[in-house]
């Protein structure tokens, strides 16, 4: 029975994450979630079934189109090894209720923190789309689970107090700080955070990218006047409060 779970777990942890690429791709470019079927992007060959199975798939086409021999990313088969590996450790071990909601909920929120990340690092754009679905289950657990000034105070500072930053940086500098998407992102992250914990992931966020990004500056692999995605921080540090809030807690006490 153990070895069961596992395998449905490992498999619908691939599956999703071949899902996740289709997403990563195609939000993008405005094209339909689940049509026109899978497609090579250079040759616009449409892949078979066959070529399309998680991991296996990349191993089997030595990572090229078999048609055009475009490579295909690395970016494939991590994400889909990746999703499977926290599948699996979130699989509930019966399937009692609240375990299927924990599961349900959490992963939910690695898969849409993982879309976003992706995007945001090629495209600098957090869609709406992914926005409005992980406010919909952080509103929705945080109604059953916490107070309402809790997560109203929380989604409001998240907009507010980086909306204003924004606001006086553009005032002073005549130019765009921070996007729409990252302050709707840190609105979102409050509602699940609290005050206290969207404060902190604004901080650490802001600290993470400005150490990052100089660092890119200095090896002149960033010019001063470029744009640098921000939701990739703030994901990570999300990521770090809501899966690993005693690693979280233990990071703090440095500081």
């Amino acid at each position: 029975m153990e070895y069961a779970s596992t395998f449905f777990g490992v498999s619908f942890g691939l599956i999703f994450g071949s899902f996740l690429n289709a997403l990563i791709f195609r939000i993008p470019n405005g094209i339909g979630i689940f049509l026109p079927r899978s497609f090579c992007p250079k040759c616009e060959k449409t892949i078979p079934w066959y070529e399309n199975i998680p991991v296996l798939s990349y191993i089997f086409l030595r990572g090229a189109c078999s048609n055009c021999k475009t490579p295909i990313p690395k970016q494939y088969p991590i994400i889909e090894a990746l999703t499977g590996l926290v599948s699996y450790l979130l699989w509930p071990k019966n399937f009692e209720l609240i375990n299927i909601l924990n599961f349900t909920f959490y992963f939910s929120i690695f898969c849409i923190f993982v879309t976003h990340f992706f995007i945001d690092l090629k495209h600098k754009i957090l869609p709406n789309i992914l926005n409005l679905y992980l406010a919909l289950i952080f509103l929705t657990f945080s109604i059953m689970f916490k107070n309402w000034q809790f997560w109203l105070y929380g989604s409001l500072i998240g907009v507010l107090f980086p909306l204003t930053v924004t606001w006086l940086f553009y005032l002073a500098k005549k130019k765009e700080g921070l996007g729409m998407g990252d302050i709707k992102l840190f609105g979102i992250l409050g509602l699940h955070l609290g005050p206290m914990g969207i404060i902190q992931n604004i901080f650490f966020s802001c600290l993470g990218g400005s150490i990052i990004g100089f660092f890119l500056i200095l090896i002149k692999k960033l010019k001063r006047e470029s744009e640098m995605p921000f939701g990739p921080f703030i994901i990570l540090v999300a990521s770090l409060q809501i899966f690993f809030p005693k690693f979280f807690e233990s990071f703090l006490k440095i500081f």
